[in-house]
């Protein structure tokens, strides 16, 4: 910007010394006079070039900044999109040390009631398997028929319910039956009887067990929800003694 104010001010100075010496062109100029005003035209020439030239590469400055200026608010907006959009339900990897927090976690809840000393693997049998949330990819490629109404924070909210309700009903399972209460001790032979062959060595839950541990309502949409969930392979359906058993994958 300095350099074109610069010629700017050069080019002014120039013109107003050709007017200064056109003004007198009225009077007859020696020839030595006529030789230096076509002297300085030809230098308010080459001045003029090189303006034009300056205003060129600040033109092309100018579209290059502009472009700039979109590309930086276009990541603005993504990053205000990302922003506004965070899922409350954030996606997590299992790994060993994860699963042994767990077995740890429920340990340690467990030594808050009175229950006397275990022999054996406790802790191996302590370990309960939890679905993992469904990530925003898998939630898009649900088919919009399977979806109807169901955002992505409701169908999230469905899988730590069914994992509230899986761990809910394995505590009661690992436990010595003698520490159980009456309706825990009930609870237990009703889980007792409806596992199967196929269910050894599974989790599963019946509409039941979320009834009975969730405040979720076991309902058409509540059905419709358990689709989703088989489409994106996080349990699946065992039907048997007029039960239908939803199994973790």
């Amino acid at each position: 910007m300095k350099e074109l104010e610069d010629i700017s001010q050069h080019l002014h100075d120039r013109i107003s010394s050709l007017r200064r010496v056109l003004d007198l062109s009225v009077a007859e100029l020696p020839q030595n006079k006529i030789k230096k005003l076509g002297q300085e035209l030809h230098v308010l020439g080459e001045l003029l070039e090189e303006f034009e030239k300056c205003v060129d590469q600040q033109k092309e400055q100018l579209g290059h900044l502009k472009e700039l200026e979109a590309s930086f608010q276009s990541n603005l907006e993504e990053v205000q999109h990302m922003r506004d959009n965070i899922p409350s339900h954030m996606p997590r990897k299992k790994s060993p040390a994860n699963e042994i927090e767990a077995v740890v976690s429920q340990k340690a809840e467990a030594d808050t009631q009175v229950v006397p000393p275990q022999h054996g693997k406790k802790t191996n049998k302590s370990y309960v398997r939890e679905m993992d949330i469904i990530t925003m990819p898998e939630f898009e490629s649900i088919p919009q028929y399977m979806k109807g109404r169901v955002s992505y924070d409701l169908l999230n909210a469905a899988v730590q319910s069914i994992n509230t309700a899986v761990a809910a009903k394995y505590k009661i399972v690992h436990q010595s039956v003698k520490t159980l209460n009456s309706h825990s001790r009930k609870l237990y032979q009703r889980f007792k009887e409806q596992e199967t062959k196929d269910t050894k060595g599974q989790f599963f839950v019946v509409e039941d067990d979320i009834r009975e541990f969730t405040q979720m309502k076991v309902d058409k949409r509540f059905q419709g929800i358990l689709n989703m969930l088989r489409h994106c392979q996080r349990l699946r359906e065992l039907r048997g003694g007029g039960l239908t058993r939803y199994m973790l994958l």
